[in-house]
């Protein structure tokens, strides 16, 4: 019995006597306070070679995996799109995959793909195209034989075309179906007005497009000095240029392509809306941008950071979504290009609350150029994005294809190398001079996609409306 009583005693005791006597280690010191060396890393750099035919690759052996990854870009995208003829460039970039070669049918490429368990794409985007091929090493000489027959001889095979034409179609009658898809893709519309970049397909397009309209094309962009290429895995470098120099040493081209003029200034900025039945309201807000090269690219891209695309911590998250719980989706985006560059800035509400969070959002892009932008905030983004760059170069596939694409769009060699400079040594007048610069009312391109019988209020009062159908 006293035993039991003295048994919480001698516990309690236990607990608080020290377990060792000068012997223990000092307690752990705060993660926050320690100090270490700055962490250094310099990217294998590729060889850079021209062919004769005026080609440029980039090569980067890496042995630690038994595979070959080829990456190429090509100076022809929708941009480069007849009028009329809207759609032309995603579908040759499909069907040169598809339809197959001189020596090889599409079904059959696709069998031994299947058999190598290799990959061929080709594609179209806004400015430019692309071809990509993975493969394990043995199977190399022959898959990639199959990948320049595509690039220099692809037969635009009519049943292909056609199959092609009718996904495409069955597509675009779809696009309504996703609100925020309708949404964006009208918004790239009302933002390149009168620019080549604003003339999208249609199903009427896609229609017209013949196969003698998908010859022409190739004929004219898939020429060997409009196209760039990077090889990065397990090859021996002068073998993989030996090779690059047979495959393609019947293929030359006398021309160059040039890019399509950037978009211009806009001269007046309305509210463009789009009328869609539904709950649910999309917002864009964009502007016109610095382009890659410009200098005004590295304190835009803290500003973007601050401003919507920094996560939960970005100020448009952080107020619309966070502290007024208005919307399902919100943030911004950056994306400088060659010419000329694109922000833009969404939120996804109820339609009872558009007019509030419209509002909203116009006054956070306004505050950020009136001095709003504060130390903490841009040294938490400088450290965001320069610690989040080391994950540009997690493969020597990335490694090579970036520098690739440094040359193709015009940037300096040394780009890369000093990218993190150039972030660190933006200051705050930097971010706030371009916030007052490239964010202003009068250079707005605003879309509202939704039911204006259901909103908070009426569109008029944030200035001129211009009405848009989708089609």
């Amino acid at each position: 019995m006293i035993m039991k009583r003295l048994l919480p005693a001698l516990l309690m005791a236990a607990l608080l006597t020290p377990l060792c006597d000068g012997l223990c280690a000092p307690p752990l010191p705060d993660p926050q306070r320690l100090k270490y060396p700055p962490l250094t890393f310099t990217p294998p750099e590729p060889e850079r070679v021209e062919l004769e035919n005026g080609m440029v690759l980039y090569v980067l052996e890496d042995r630690e995996l038994p595979v070959v990854h080829v990456s190429a870009v090509i100076r022809a995208g929708s941009a480069y799109d007849p009028e009329g003829r809207e759609g032309l460039a995603e579908l040759t970039a499909h069907v040169m995959r598809t339809g197959g070669t001189r020596s090889m049918t599409g079904d059959e490429i696709d069998d031994l793909l299947e058999f190598t368990a290799a990959s061929i794409s080709v594609s179209a985007g806004t400015d430019t195209a692309s071809a990509d091929l993975f493969v394990l090493k043995k199977d190399f000489d022959r898959v990639f034989q199959i990948f320049s027959d595509i690039l220099i001889h692809p037969v635009f095979d009519e049943r292909k075309l056609e199959l092609a034409k009718g996904l495409k179609i069955e597509d675009l009658r779809r696009v309504a179906d996703v609100p925020q898809r309708l949404a964006f893709r009208e918004f790239r519309k009302v933002l390149y007005s009168g620019n080549p970049r604003g003339r999208l397909s249609t199903i009427e397009s896609v229609g017209r497009i013949q196969k003698d309209d998908l010859e022409g094309f190739h004929k004219r962009f898939f020429l060997p000095r409009n196209i760039m290429i990077a090889v990065s895995g397990d090859v021996d470098g002068k073998e993989v240029i030996e090779k690059f120099r047979r495959h393609f040493a019947g293929w030359h081209d006398a021309g160059r392509v040039h890019p399509v003029l950037p978009p211009g200034e806009k001269h007046s900025s309305p509210i463009y809306y789009l009328h869609k039945e539904g709950p649910q309201s999309t917002i864009i807000v964009g502007f016109l941008a610095p382009e890659k090269k410009s200098p005004d690219s590295y304190p835009f891209t803290l500003l973007d950071f601050i401003v919507g695309s920094g996560g939960f911590r970005s100020r448009i998250f952080q107020e619309i979504r966070s502290n007024m719980g208005l919307a399902y989706s919100t943030g911004s985006y950056y994306e400088g290009r060659e010419g000329y560059g694109v922000f833009g800035s969404y939120a996804i509400t109820k339609s009872e609350t558009t007019g509030t969070v419209l509002a909203r959002l116009r006054q956070i892009l306004q505050d950020a150029g009136h001095r709003k932008v504060l130390e903490g905030e841009l040294t938490w983004a400088k450290n965001a994005i320069v610690n989040s760059f080391i994950f540009s170069f997690s493969s020597t596939d990335l490694i090579a294809t970036q520098q690739m694409m440094i040359e193709f769009h015009g940037l300096p060699p040394d780009y890369l190398r000093t990218y993190r400079g150039r972030i660190k040594a933006v200051n705050r007048d930097d971010v706030l001079r371009v916030a007052g610069q490239y964010l202003r009312d009068d250079r707005a391109t605003t879309l509202v996609v939704g039911n204006e019988q259901n909103f908070d209020r009426p569109l008029s009062t944030f200035g001129d409306i211009h009405k848009i159908d989708w089609k």
